[in-house]
């Protein structure tokens, strides 16, 4: 395994000295004077090691599908999951062709429209949708399984905050604090439609990813920091008050908030503790694969959601320490090239996404390898791109669609 590795790095450092000498070559003939198209250090150019990147893309689609056909088997579950999975990413890349084909301007244009029917989406699902696991989160959709809308609705999200961020920059070159004031006041109300709508599902998994993409974005927007201490304030304040009525009346925090949050509540005070069936099972499979693991398919311990919120402990027991990091440096390497491609473009709006989305996927990644050792508290966040889900998977692919617009169209500026 580490052999293949290091082809695929040999590879991407080959594809970035030939697109070196290809830039660097036709840019100097046309400046009539030595250009080096190079960055970093040396006559590299690493956004030619994108056919590479490609290939890691490729990569997380097989790790996924191996890792939950590994998963399915330890849960002796009947349907074939990993086969599912396979389709689901093939509609993903499918999608992805179709949002390059349709491209970012069409999309942001009509943003209203996608904010809306989001919400009207999530509207209906509290009133038409079945309770599953005692939360109204998903519709159910026979011969093809189930559709979570606010997996989508992150999307969105990004896409009506970086265009109403971008239009509040383009009228206020330099904003007082009050027209800062209404501003974060029309971002709030943006946001707390979908959050309140969410929150009724219940998913406070989603509703946190919501609030970080916002706070995300309005930093790079260059928002006054004065702003971000009043909501960690506000923050701690809610945060502090729902704990206190919790600590104090099991039964009246129930008849406010539902049995659904109280035991969601309950679960993250289990992971303070350290306790818990799912997560002492979870980090003792870790433990278990030592080195280089028990092998492919190979899962001795039990646990529950190993296809979804605990995948990373099927991989880390299948292929031990190695090759968790090698998973880990995979997930580093995608993540800092959606950076550099943020760093390229020369569109405002452009930035903002691109920040929106990477804000995202690392927050979950952080939060879903975290929880699994016992860092983070067990919110039911998936691990992107390698976790089972159908809906989860083709949000994703759908933002793969928008960044490889935001690239080409950075490729064109610069030629």
């Amino acid at each position: 395994m580490i052999t293949e590795i290091e082809q695929y790095i040999a590879l991407f450092f080959i594809y970035s000295f030939a697109g070196w000498v290809m830039e660097t070559v036709q840019i100097s003939i046309r400046q009539k004077k030595f250009v080096n198209r190079g960055f970093l250090i040396g006559p590299y150019c690493p956004i030619y090691g994108c056919g590479v990147l490609l290939i890691t893309l490729l990569l997380f689609v097989a790790i996924s599908i191996v890792t939950i056909y590994s998963a399915q088997n330890m849960l002796h579950s009947g349907s074939n999951l990993a086969l599912r999975q396979g389709i689901w990413y093939f509609i993903g890349f499918i999608l992805v062709y179709l949002i390059m084909f349709i491209g970012n301007d069409v999309i942001i244009k009509n943003a209203w429209i996608l904010y809306i029917i989001g919400n009207i989406t999530l509207v209906l699902l509290l009133i038409f949708a079945d309770p599953i696991s005692n939360a109204k989160c998903w519709f159910s959709i026979p011969g093809i399984g189930t559709i979570q809308p606010s997996e989508f609705m992150k999307i969105i999200l990004i896409i009506i905050l970086g265009k109403v961020i971008k239009e509040f920059n383009e009228n206020f070159a330099n904003p007082t604090v009050k027209e800062e004031f209404f501003f974060l006041i029309k971002v709030g109300l943006i946001v707390a439609v979908p959050s309140i709508l969410t929150f009724l599902q219940p998913d406070t998994g989603v509703v946190l990813i919501y609030l970080l993409i916002t706070i995300i974005m309005l930093f790079i927007a260059g928002i006054r920091y004065r702003w971000f201490i009043i909501l960690f304030l506000v923050l701690f304040l809610s945060v502090g008050s729902v704990l206190l009525i919790y600590f104090a009346s099991n039964n009246l925090f129930i008849k406010i908030f539902g049995s659904s949050f109280f035991l969601r509540v309950d679960r993250l005070l289990d992971w303070s503790n350290k306790s818990g069936y799912q997560l002492e099972n979870g980090i003792t499979a870790i433990g278990s694969g030592g080195l280089f693991g028990h092998g492919f398919n190979n899962t001795p311990i039990y646990f529950p959601e190993a296809q979804t919120d605990f995948i990373f402990a099927v991989f880390a027991s299948n292929f031990g320490l190695i090759g968790s990091l090698l998973l880990l440096l995979l997930i580093a390497f995608f993540d800092i090239k959606l950076i550099l491609t943020a760093m390229k473009s020369n569109s405002n709006i452009n930035k903002y996404i691109i920040s929106g989305i990477v804000g995202m996927l690392i927050y979950q990644q952080l939060q879903n390898i975290g929880m699994t050792f016992g860092l983070m508290p067990i919110t039911g966040i998936t691990l992107p791109f390698i976790s089972y889900g159908g809906s989860s998977l083709l949000s994703y692919m759908l933002m793969i669609g928008i960044i490889f617009n935001i690239s080409n169209q950075a490729l064109r500026n610069i030629n």
